[in-house]
């Protein structure tokens, strides 16, 4: 029997980051989309995995960049702000597990956007919230659901797992966690 649901974050809570978002964190590099994009996602890993914001952004730019430099700061915030469109349905679903199952998190994030979750009113149903900066892991790395397995205190058959990502859920799935591949959600138990 599922005693925990373990969820991802990005694109299951939150939706996809919108387009005039990553528009906006490209103008202030001055960069086009397609390179923005490009070197967004190269770099990510190591900002996932608790890089220091200005090392990801001067990689990003291609160009040192100071620890405090405002540009730094504007594209945390930018940044934060775009994977900050919470899902609806993903509310609705979190407010309905949150009476039938115990809750926790678990996502591939960089600091600055662990830090603006943990400050979110919805996150107060999760009784615990992993994040890959302050793990030094990342999924689908089976270290990752490894650790949270035993932060838990829990066996991977009392585990249900819901990402975006294939790769994830088979990781998970390899480990014998119940994983899901959203949008798949967790059915409502029947009653009467």
């Amino acid at each position: 029997m599922t005693t925990w649901m373990l969820l991802d974050y990005g694109e299951v809570i939150s939706m996809r980051q919108p387009s005039d978002a990553t528009t906006s964190m490209a103008e202030l590099l001055g960069q086009d989309q397609a390179t923005f994009h490009d070197r967004y996602w190269r770099h990510r890993d190591a900002y996932d995995l608790g890089q220091a914001s200005h090392l990801y952004w001067g990689a990003v730019l291609g160009k040192a960049l100071a620890d405090d430099d405002p540009l730094v700061a504007k594209l945390d915030a930018a940044d934060v702000e775009s994977w900050s469109h919470l899902n609806p349905e993903s509310l609705r679903g979190i407010e309905d597990l949150a009476g039938r199952h115990r809750l926790a998190l678990l996502s591939n994030a960089p600091e600055p956007l662990a830090a603006a979750i943990d400050e979110a009113p919805w996150a107060a149903a999760f009784a615990h919230r992993f994040y890959s900066c302050r793990m030094a892991l990342s999924k689908p790395d089976p270290a990752i659901f490894e650790e949270v397995l035993r932060r838990l205190g829990a066996a991977p058959g009392d585990v249900t797992f819901l990402d975006d990502r294939a790769v994830n859920v088979d990781a998970a799935a390899a480990l014998g966690i119940n994983a899901l591949l959203y949008p798949e959600w967790p059915a409502a138990p029947h009653t009467g």
